[in-house]
């Protein structure tokens, strides 16, 4: 399906339920989303304009919604940066209710990838200028700076982007090094050693695992692609431009069907929601 870009649509995170059902931060829109796997938009919350405009947001000089992440019970937490200390954070919205900030992050970092660990009920958030992973309580409160490994930093544009809980720890990728990493989550809770796991991915954004072990479907946001990588860290591109692909920037699965969001931030035609079908 299509997404308006005139009316800010650009699609940089999402969320599934059981029933297929995404939930989608537009990122310029600064909106939270419904979408129906009818392709029907429902606009749930559109979250307040900073100030100043958010032309202070770090890089991008945009105000923007980032990462998404759902509870069973219907609950969303997403992050919004905007350069701004009274916005820039991690908000929350229960069903039927208004979206609110539960943790403040610095204004001047960019939160980005957002992921729960329900086993501790802990909130993983990437900072893309920071070069840092914070924790925060999924209840609310001061976050914690999980990891300022050098891996996670910027070299020049956004450092650690995607984010995922798999299999007992935290795995994020660095947009500017190219790079998928695991960071094991210890038994007290601390982040362990910095694990490289796949290299020479330009341009990367986020990811999903495919349920096939550590493999990996990987959203190339610069080269409008998607990868597929194996637990080597070797990979293919399974999705090109010709597919449809403007600017990837997430991914998700549900069964066999894959799905991945396009926002167009290069491009600037066409944002999209493509699926298609894991072949196992």
């Amino acid at each position: 399906m299509h997404f308006d870009l005139t009316e800010g649509q650009t699609p940089e995170n999402l969320t599934l339920t059981r029933g297929g059902n995404a939930y989608v931060t537009f990122a310029k829109a600064r909106q939270i989303a419904e979408v129906s796997p009818s392709g029907a938009i429902r606009i749930l919350a559109t979250l307040p304009e900073p100030a100043d405009g958010g032309v202070h947001t770090p890089v991008l000089g945009f105000p923007l919604t980032v990462g998404i992440t759902r509870t069973q019970d219907g609950t969303l937490y997403f992050l919004y940066a905007t350069g701004t200390a009274d916005l820039t954070g991690v908000w929350r919205m229960r069903p039927g209710g208004t979206p609110q900030r539960i943790a403040a992050l610095p204004a001047d970092g960019l939160p980005n990838g957002l992921a729960l660990d329900p086993r501790t009920n802990t909130l993983y958030v990437t900072d893309s200028v920071l070069g840092t992973i914070w924790s925060v309580p999924a209840a609310g409160g001061t976050p914690t700076a999980w990891s300022t490994a050098p891996e996670l930093a910027a070299t020049g544009f956004l450092g650690a982007n995607g984010l995922k809980i798999h299999n007992g720890a935290v795995w994020a990728t660095n947009l500017d090094q190219g790079t998928i990493l695991r960071i094991p989550v210890l038994a007290d809770g601390r982040a362990g050693a910095v694990q490289t796991r796949a290299t020479g991915l330009a341009g990367i954004d986020d990811f999903a695992f495919t349920g096939r072990g550590n493999q990996i479907l990987a959203a190339l946001n610069g080269p409008s692609e998607v990868a597929l990588v194996q637990p080597d860290g070797t990979h293919s591109i399974v999705l090109t431009p010709a597919d449809g692909l403007q600017n990837p920037t997430s991914i998700a699965l549900h069964g066999d069907t894959v799905y991945v969001m396009s926002a167009a931030y290069v491009t600037a035609k066409d944002p999209n929601l493509l699926l298609a079908h894991l072949n196992r």
